[in-house]
């Protein structure tokens, strides 16, 4: 999509608003950093992976002006701190932040894993408390918005602590949303099925890019709303999961289990 034909953007006393994404180098983070690119906002684009991440930030504003990169470990305070405090120190304010960083058990069952509390820091820890850190300033100048990207496994479990993180952090975007009614503030939940990524690289299973997920969160920064499930046939899966829960267990069992590859020793994957 190109910044000429695409919808308006929001109107801020910054020329650009600028986004803090995080998970940025890589599938669904990239994606977004693309189309947020591409539609005219500032970026400063937050993952571990260094060289990918500086990479990118070249690639999309080879001039360094409009986009940043910082490399961060979201599991880390220090860390944490110091992604915000480049934002601030480079733009002068923070309009959004995207959290979309996440990692799960890919290999074997999450009771074999050596670390599966890992999943909880990166998955849930880390959206709080970046969005605790920012929240000050967010409503002091009285706009701003939290995205957080959950996922489907967030409304019908499938995975133990995979869908326990992104169960707690539906509940924390959909309350913190209550809590900041008439801030300014708003706070979205974009909840993605499977979508290629390295995430899924072993899901046997029919999927699209993660540009459609990238789509959804450039869609609810223009026209904010709660809570979007994306693609869109998956909605009518998490319908038929609150009616019928018992479908639910034979889609597991029949349709995603076994065409998922549970084989070997565990080990993490990073969207």
């Amino acid at each position: 999509m190109n910044a000429s034909a695409g919808p308006v953007l929001p109107t801020h006393p910054t020329a650009r608003p600028v986004v803090v994404l995080t998970g940025a180098s890589s599938g669904i983070g990239r994606a977004t950093a693309e189309e947020l690119a591409d539609l005219g906002y500032a970026l400063v684009l937050a993952a571990r992976r260094e060289g990918e991440l500086h990479a990118l930030a070249r690639r999309l504003d080879p001039s360094g002006a409009r986009v940043i990169a910082v490399p961060t470990d979201v599991t880390d305070d220090a860390s944490r701190r110091a992604l915000l405090a480049a934002a601030q120190a480079h733009f002068g304010r923070i309009d959004v932040l995207v959290n979309n960083a996440g990692v799960t058990v890919e290999r074997g069952w999450w009771w074999n894993d050596a670390d599966p509390l890992r999943v909880l820091r990166v998955n849930l820890e880390a959206p709080v408390e970046l969005t605790r850190l920012l929240l000050p300033a967010l409503r002091a100048q009285g706009s701003g918005h939290i995205v957080n990207i959950g996922s489907v496994a967030g409304l019908a479990a499938t995975n133990g602590i995979y869908s326990a993180s992104k169960f707690g952090l539906r509940g924390f975007s959909l309350a913190l949303r209550r809590e900041l009614l008439g801030s300014g503030v708003h706070v979205s939940l974009v909840a993605p099925g499977f979508v290629k990524s390295e995430m899924t690289a072993r899901a046997r299973l029919p999927m699209p890019g993660p540009e459609v997920v990238a789509r959804a969160v450039a869609a609810v920064l223009l026209r904010p709303r709660a809570e979007t499930v994306v693609p869109a046939p998956y909605r009518a899966l998490v319908w038929l999961e609150r009616h019928f829960p018992a479908l639910g267990d034979w889609v597991v069992q029949r349709l995603i289990w076994r065409r998922y590859d549970h084989s070997g020793a565990s080990d993490a994957a990073r969207r």
